[in-house]
């Protein structure tokens, strides 16, 4: 692999993403251009807020460089993936992608001598056409009965030996392949074929977990764009529900409108909940009607603008009146929980170190807290996730916290049998000194007390 090959391209930014022939994110200013991206709106409200835009072209390299590298350190002919995070990750490219988690019809052969080839949707080749570093674009990587019916092992034998023969000419003749996600007749066809596989999962997972420069100025326009959806939400959420017929559903589908019109893409869960909703946390948005006086809490979710997911959660009270002593109490200990295990973070902390040493909840918090205290993020919730002491599993995540690395730090204060929760989550980023707040969301004064 030639040296010159990962050099960067130009970082030069245009001042007005709407002159040109390049956006400032260094992309084609083509109003029919087949590659997705943020809208006018998006840029508009960035440049007000004195953001700096990703290059999405050094971006690109710079996780192609990852994927290769990671390739190479393993000592595989390849990486074969399936995931269509993976496939994003890999290719900045997106076809159906919901449709695609559950009908995997697209699949990215990163080669250990940084060649790389894509299986599309087979009358669909130019949704990659945009990057460069996808050298061929292929289709045949749908290995599901409803596609193939009883012809799927005659296509899983097609596929593995087109991958066989990429790793012959692209990966040194080295029949070792890490694979993440793959139907069963797709497996049994490569390993017939004499390949040895590996779990790729674990490879795309660490070389996502650092983040270059310019995911993380993508991933700050991200989380810009999701807290002025936010901030939409809840100036509906507050105007509305005085009037006393607007459901979880109603506020919720804010959110989502205003991701869109950002160039956003989608939220993985509907966690919106109201009132007694909220307790235990986990029912998602439905029909019932928000009151006045009770809280509403969620957790965002949102895959946004470049693909980015920002997660953070905000619990709110909806007055007029004050909202219950308990609550104020769970909200400010919900914050301590969230502000300490935060301070704990820094490059070189042993994840392990964090479970062992967090903020421990009351007893009467503890039964239902959270899954976790802290996750990766990036594309989605990412590796790695930190777990709270009772849930850890020795050796697991023993690996320390790394500068680049982006986390989502988490609290969840729902008392046993009690008719409220309060969901509290931030994003942070790990830097050489220490971590960096990047959500900015306001937390609720009316529950804070402040």
């Amino acid at each position: 692999m030639s040296k010159d090959r990962f050099e960067p391209y130009s970082t030069r930014r245009k001042i007005d993403p709407g002159r040109g022939r390049r956006l400032a994110d260094n992309t084609p200013n083509d109003a029919d251009r087949v590659e997705i991206g943020p809208t006018r709106l998006a840029y508009d409200e960035w440049a007000a807020a004195g953001l700096a835009l990703p290059d999405l072209q050094a971006m690109r390299r710079w996780r192609w460089q990852r994927l290769v590298q990671a390739v190479q350190a393993r000592g595989w002919g390849g990486l074969l993936i399936f995931d269509p995070l993976n496939i994003r990750y890999a290719t900045d490219s997106t076809n159906m992608q919901l449709w695609n988690t559950h009908n995997p019809f697209r699949a990215v052969l990163v080669c250990a001598d940084d060649y790389m080839v894509i299986w599309d949707y087979r009358v669909a080749p130019f949704l990659s056409g945009f990057n460069p570093l996808v050298r061929e674009q292929r289709s045949g990587a749908d290995l599901f009965y409803f596609s193939r019916g009883d012809g799927l092992e005659a296509a899983a034998t097609v596929f593995a030996g087109e991958v066989r023969d990429l790793l012959a000419d692209h990966g040194g003749g080295e029949m070792r392949l890490g694979v993440d996600k793959i139907m069963q007749h797709g497996l049994r066809a490569l390993e017939g074929l004499g390949i040895r596989l590996f779990p790729g999962e674990e490879a795309t997972e660490k070389a996502r977990s650092i983040k270059g420069a310019d995911e993380i100025r993508a991933m700050r326009c991200a989380i810009h764009a999701c807290e002025a959806a936010m901030a939409e939400m809840e100036r509906f959420a507050r105007a509305e529900v005085p009037r006393g017929d607007v459901s979880e559903d109603d506020i919720w589908a804010v959110l989502h409108a205003e991701n869109i019109r950002r160039g956003g893409e989608w939220i993985e869960t509907r966690l919106l909940t109201s009132g007694p909703r909220t307790n235990p946390w986990f029912q998602e948005c439905g029909g019932r009607i928000v009151q006045e006086n009770e809280i509403l809490a969620f957790d965002t979710d949102l895959v946004g603008a470049y693909g980015f997911c920002t997660d953070i959660s905000r619990t709110w009270w909806i007055d007029p009146g004050p909202p219950r002593p308990d609550m104020v109490d769970a909200m400010r200990h919900g914050l301590d929980h969230i502000r300490s295990n935060m301070d704990m973070l820094g490059p070189g902390v042993q994840i392990e170190d964090l479970s062992r040493n967090c903020h421990r909840l009351r007893p009467e918090f503890e039964m239902q807290k959270y899954s976790c205290l802290a996750h990766g993020v990036g594309l989605c919730d990412e590796w790695p996730l930190v777990a709270y002491p009772d849930h850890t599993m020795p050796g697991a995540f023993d690996y320390a916290l790394e500068p680049g690395m982006t986390l989502c730090v988490e609290a969840l204060i729902s008392p046993e049998g009690g008719d409220f929760s309060i969901k509290l989550e931030d994003q942070v980023l790990i830097t050489e000194t220490g971590y960096e707040l990047l959500s900015r969301y306001p937390y609720d004064p009316r529950l804070t007390g402040h």
